[in-house]
């Protein structure tokens, strides 16, 4: 019969918003991070995960923006679960000689097991994923950052905040990290506070998606104000790569430090969150980019956990 003919492809799992995945995937991601993350205790960067779940699978990883954390997790997330990884970017692919996207990706889908994309437009990792036959992951556009987020979710979790009714306060400027926070808190039922100077706020497609979600969502300019009894303070660099009109925007954000005052104003059990790299004395002050209350190494390293968890839901292994 003609059905019968029929070309039934399975379904692509991408993973370009967290929303892509889902809250109780998320979930599911953490559980299988904190778990794989314990067995690998006294074993080398290196060495692959007792069952090697992606062994012989490679991931292409397409990198437009500069990155430390996202290549290295990335390529170590792989190692450890039994697969490998390459890199190109734009000087010394095809793709920064006007090569497209779409051609790009059906290629790539035909020599590579998944794609990691790394760039400056959202735009461009949709059209990627449109074309592709293999999993699609955000390593970070100027919308969203998804992978930095299960990492920082799954920091919080390890440093005993539930996350249902955490209060996250956010200071800074409206980025793309924040947009995945509230998307996150959309997803995992927890608050947001968002300090911003006038004209920084995060796009407000993410705040409503987090009150339609049932999470409190307040926008303030008001730094102290959002930081009294949070759970989570969270910043980002004030400038990312390429922006225009730095020192205006700089002296605008001068009130949303996170420094020792701020801090006092959260739990005395608060901790806090910055994706690096930091511009320690800008966003954030030596006191507590160094203090006690910073888990900033603990959030970078769990990249690496965060990314295999992914990497296992691309493939079908997960949730």
């Amino acid at each position: 019969m003609a059905d019968d003919a029929l070309d039934l492809a399975p379904v692509v799992r991408n993973f370009l918003d967290l929303s892509d995945a889902g809250g109780e995937t998320i979930a599911s991601m953490i559980d299988d991070a904190i778990v794989r993350k314990a067995a690998r205790r006294g074993l080398p960067k290196g060495a692959p995960d007792s069952d090697k779940p992606l062994a012989g699978h490679v991931l292409a990883m397409v990198f437009e923006k500069s990155s430390t954390r996202t290549r290295v997790s990335f390529d170590i997330a792989m190692r450890q679960l039994g697969g490998s990884a390459l890199i190109l970017d734009a000087s010394t692919s095809q793709l920064g000689r006007g090569e497209s996207i779409a051609d790009t990706a059906r290629v790539l889908s035909r020599m590579a097991d998944a794609i990691m994309v790394r760039t400056d437009d959202h735009t461009k990792i949709e059209e990627m994923a449109a074309h592709a036959h293999v999993p699609v992951i955000n390593g970070l556009t100027d919308r969203s950052h998804p992978c930095q987020i299960v990492a920082d979710l799954l920091t919080m979790i390890e440093h005993r905040k539930a996350l249902p009714g955490l209060e996250v306060a956010w200071f800074g400027d409206g980025n793309n990290v924040l947009h995945s926070v509230l998307e996150a808190a959309a997803l995992m039922k927890f608050n947001v506070r968002v300090a911003t100077p006038k004209g920084y706020a995060p796009d407000a497609e993410f705040v409503r998606m987090a009150r339609a979600a049932g999470s409190t969502v307040r926008l303030t300019h008001d730094a102290a104000a959002a930081a009294k009894d949070a759970d989570v303070i969270v910043t980002d660099t004030w400038v990312s790569m390429g922006q225009e009109h730095a020192d205006e925007k700089l002296a605008a954000m001068q009130p949303y430090r996170v420094d020792a005052a701020l801090m006092a104003h959260a739990k005395p059990d608060a901790i806090f969150l910055h994706c690096l790299p930091a511009h320690v004395g800008d966003e954030v002050s030596s006191d507590v980019f160094e203090g006690p209350q910073s888990v900033v190494f603990d959030e970078a390293e769990n990249r690496i956990h965060a990314q295999k968890s992914i990497l296992l839901w691309c493939f079908g292994k997960l949730g």
